[in-house]
């Protein structure tokens, strides 16, 4: 049998078509040119969605320097309190009936706030009115007898000088007139105790109904309907002291603390510039309304107080304050400074002292020179205009041109 020899391989059919080698390196350069284009328009929405993202910024005003006093010569922090504060307590001892109030509420003084439970008051009060009638009675029928008794013994009187009546009969006659005279004044002076039990029942009645001391706000309910209330402590934690707190909100001030050794910095009318814990980019003016006379030996400090140039609503008790103390200013200073902002609202960026403000609910970046510190402010000499809404809280890397919602 013959074994048949391979063929030789056709290498003209090994070779690559140029054709083909064309084809693939387009398809390449496709590939590449739209992997191109679509990293391109990716970063291009990224950059237009960056761009066009909407931040939420806390802003301040920026505040002419005229509106501001001095320069600050202390600083102190403190707390807003009233000088007319009243926890009200019933006059006497006796079980919450009704209450009237809630926390919130404003009264007048002599609005009623709370009715204690007043059954054993009346009764106390009917008793006395009863004890009085009684009494009255009494003196009554003494008082006919004491007449009789007088009549009488003027009769005898008359005809014991005629020697017609014995010693012995004017004896007797003088003698029941007296008794029956001590009678009236011991029964008349019973008439005036009672009379004044029926005073202290009445009164002790009306205490059943406790009223507001004065005009403010009721700041805390302090009992509640069914509790024992009394004006003294009892003991024990059954019995409250207190039915409810009020405030006088027209006389809130500040109360701060100045180390003694810089109360020679502070007198009485001195301006200040207050700044509430809540409200940091609200700035208070004040003055100084007195010094307390006397020192606090641990802490080696005294207490200032400082009355509000203008009270407002948002100012309630307790709120921290932190309080600049200013000097008188010097007419023969004169300030470059176009502005007052907020020490938060200075950045540095690139080694540029810059602010951001919102104009039409967009970011403007501010180059700014800057002037003098004034407390927690600084002076701006150039860059900025007062009434300008600069940023003073907000995300990282701002940008020029964001849009921006106010907080």
């Amino acid at each position: 049998m013959n074994k048949e020899k391979p063929q030789a391989p056709d290498l003209a059919s090994l070779r690559i078509d140029p054709n083909v080698r064309i084809k693939a390196a387009s398809a390449r350069r496709n590939v590449i040119i739209t992997v191109v284009s679509a990293l391109l328009i990716t970063c291009g929405v990224l950059v237009f969605a960056i761009k066009n993202q909407t931040v939420t910024v806390e802003v301040a005003i920026a505040r002419s320097p005229s509106e501001s006093g001095g320069t600050v010569v202390l600083n102190a922090s403190g707390y807003v309190t009233p000088r007319r504060r009243s926890t009200v307590a019933a006059k006497i001892t006796g079980r919450v009936k009704e209450m009237l109030v809630e926390e919130g509420m404003h009264v007048t003084e002599g609005q009623i706030i709370a009715y204690l439970d007043d059954a054993e008051a009346k009764a106390q009060l009917a008793a006395a009115q009863a004890d009085l009638q009684v009494a009255q009675a009494a003196i009554h029928e003494i008082e006919v007898n004491a007449a009789d008794a007088q009549r009488t013994l003027k009769r005898i009187k008359n005809l014991h000088r005629e020697q017609v009546a014995s010693q012995e009969n004017l004896d007797h006659s003088k003698a029941a007139a007296d008794a029956l005279e001590a009678r009236r004044r011991l029964a008349l002076e019973q008439v005036q105790a009672a009379e004044s039990r029926l005073t202290v029942a009445r009164q002790d009645l009306e205490n059943c109904t406790v009223r507001a001391p004065f005009s403010g706000i009721v700041v805390s309910k302090d009992a509640q309907v069914g509790e024992m209330v009394s004006p003294i402590s009892a003991g024990g934690g059954f019995t409250r002291t207190g039915i409810a707190t009020i405030v006088d909100m027209d006389s809130l001030e500040i109360e701060v603390d100045v180390n003694e050794s810089y109360i020679a910095k502070v007198s009485i009318g001195q301006k200040v510039d207050a700044v509430l814990d809540a409200y940091p980019e609200w700035h208070i003016p004040g003055s100084v309304r007195t010094t307390i006379p006397t020192a606090d030996r641990q802490k080696a400090t005294v207490k200032v107080r400082i009355a509000f140039d203008k009270l407002d609503p948002r100012i309630l008790p307790d709120m921290g304050v932190k309080v600049s103390f200013l000097s008188e200013k010097d007419p023969t200073r004169q300030s470059a400074a176009q502005a007052l902002v907020p020490k938060e609202a200075i950045l540095d960026i690139n080694g540029k002292k810059t602010v951001f403000r919102v104009v039409q609910n967009k970011l403007e970046q501010c180059p700014v020179k800057l002037g003098e510190e004034r407390g927690t402010d600084v002076e701006i000499i150039d860059g900025l205009s007062s009434g300008d809404a600069v940023v003073t809280r907000g995300p990282r890397n701002l940008r020029h041109g964001q849009r921006a919602e106010i907080k």
